[in-house]
């Protein structure tokens, strides 16, 4: 008697946990999944260094954004917080796996570091923010130093 309570007690305890988890799987099939939406832009990179550049030279950079939403993706404004930094894009919507470019303009007047933001609204108040930044140095007030030896064959 006692073996087959033993046995009993057993079968049970084994059954428990394999009940359980068909309980457990059950609610996990009940529950839906969350569902990933997709980002409906890939952008070829979020921030550009010019590095050094010379005073007086203007810089631009090209970001490519790319379509990867469901729907088409229109560039509708580009604003930059500078008078210096100048935005070209095509207001044209583009389709799905198709690509946009923003061409991004700097005017290296003033010498120093420079860090400048564009903000990229598109597809109905989405928005991105891309950097620039680089160093201006200062150009040199001659093109050529002076050569005090030319004097000395000029005198003769």
């Amino acid at each position: 008697m006692k073996k087959i309570l033993f046995f009993t007690a057993l079968l049970l305890a084994a059954g428990t946990p394999v009940l359980a988890q068909k309980k457990k799987n059950k609610q996990q099939e009940a529950t839906p999944a969350p569902v990933v939406v997709a980002e409906p832009l890939t952008i070829s990179e979020l921030v550009h260094d010019f590095g050094k550049i010379p005073q007086g030279k203007p810089v631009y950079h090209t970001f490519v954004f790319q379509n990867t939403g469901m729907d088409s993706l229109k560039i509708e404004n580009v604003q930059t917080s500078c008078g210096c930094t100048t935005p070209e894009y095509s207001r044209t919507a583009v389709g799905r796996g198709a690509a946009v470019d923003i061409k991004v303009g700097y005017n290296s007047a003033a010498e120093g570091f420079f860090e400048k933001s564009v903000t990229v609204y598109y597809n109905g108040g989405e928005t991105r923010q891309l950097l620039i930044r680089g160093t201006v140095w200062k150009t040199p007030d001659q093109s050529v130093p002076g050569n005090a030896a030319l004097q000395v064959f000029q005198k003769q």
